[in-house]
């Protein structure tokens, strides 16, 4: 295992990125040498992303995360997917090396992370859990999951947390999008209707009766201004996810804590996949607390 790692962040419209800094402050506190380079791409409409890779693996890169909207094409460049890519059909890390690339993804495996400590950790009526408790642990075996969950997005994201809702057990996962087709596409690559459905085109009638809801929408985020659901409609002990992290709180979380719901922010995913990509890209364990605590002062910092 080597010390010094070279990792890039592939995607269009990304040098805003928290990544570099969140990645390279925890791997220095891991004692490594660490460089996290972002490559936009948003000037190159007809870019050629396996040519990319070879860039990278030529000038001795060990990984890339890719973001969007290369999540699913970067499928077609690689020669390996994990059983997490093969079921949900996206990828957001590539492991480079030997001539060999091997796609994951840590989304689904930081957003369930996330829900779990989130949801193992929770009062009913809770206003928040503190930064620190948002990750916890890695599972250590119980069911976080249980009762109804309502998520909201089926784009790409949506993939992602539709995969990790099913892992976790819920009894009953509704997915709504404005577009039915989105919806019907993860209804047909997870193909199980006895847990999984579509909302029928209208969330008005599930929101009373959920337990949670998920929203993987980019609604909320400082391009995107609003709500995409009518908080008030959620039952008194109800629990909201975000996956929007610029803002950290969002008009959603505002709402949702103005209520008493418990709620976890966008940060809790965004900290989320990169703790599993380090882990995959280093084979060391990264600090989980440490590292949301970090990613809490980056936000102040892009926000102040």
């Amino acid at each position: 295992m080597s010390g010094r790692y070279r990792v890039a962040l592939l995607g269009n419209g990304i040098k805003p990125s928290l990544s570099p800094a969140l990645h390279m402050q925890e791997a220095r506190h891991l004692g490594l040498d660490y460089e996290y380079r972002i490559v936009d791409l948003i000037d190159q409409p007809d870019v050629d992303l396996g040519a990319e890779l070879r860039r990278l693996e030529d000038a001795g890169f060990d990984a890339a995360n890719v973001t969007h909207p290369f999540k699913q094409s970067v499928l077609d460049h690689v020669d390996d997917l994990s059983p997490t890519v093969r079921r949900v059909g996206s990828a957001n890390l590539v492991l480079l090396g030997g001539g060999h690339r091997t796609a994951h993804n840590t989304d689904c495996t930081g957003f369930r992370a996330a829900l779990e400590g989130f949801l193992a950790r929770r009062l009913p009526r809770q206003t928040t859990t503190s930064p620190d408790d948002y990750l916890g642990e890695r599972e250590a075996g119980g069911r976080a999951g249980g009762g109804s969950v309502l998520q909201i997005g089926a784009g790409g994201a949506g993939l992602a947390t539709a995969s990790a809702l099913l892992d976790m057990g819920f009894d009953q996962i509704i997915v709504h999008d404005v577009a039915p087709a989105a919806v019907e596409a993860i209804l047909r690559r997870f193909s199980s209707p006895d847990r999984l459905l579509g909302s029928g085109g209208s969330v008005d009638e599930w929101l009373p009766r959920v337990d949670g809801v998920v929203h993987v929408t980019p609604v909320g985020m400082a391009e995107h201004p609003g709500v995409a659901f009518d908080v008030d409609r959620l039952g008194p002990d109800a629990w909201v996810a975000e996956v929007v992290y610029r803002p950290l709180e969002t008009e959603l979380v505002r709402r949702a804590r103005a209520r008493g719901l418990a709620t976890l922010d966008g940060g809790g995913m965004a900290v989320g996949q990169a703790v599993e990509s380090l882990r995959l890209i280093t084979g060391l364990e990264p600090d989980v607390a440490r590292m949301h605590a970090h990613f809490n002062q980056l936000v102040a910092g892009r926000e102040g």
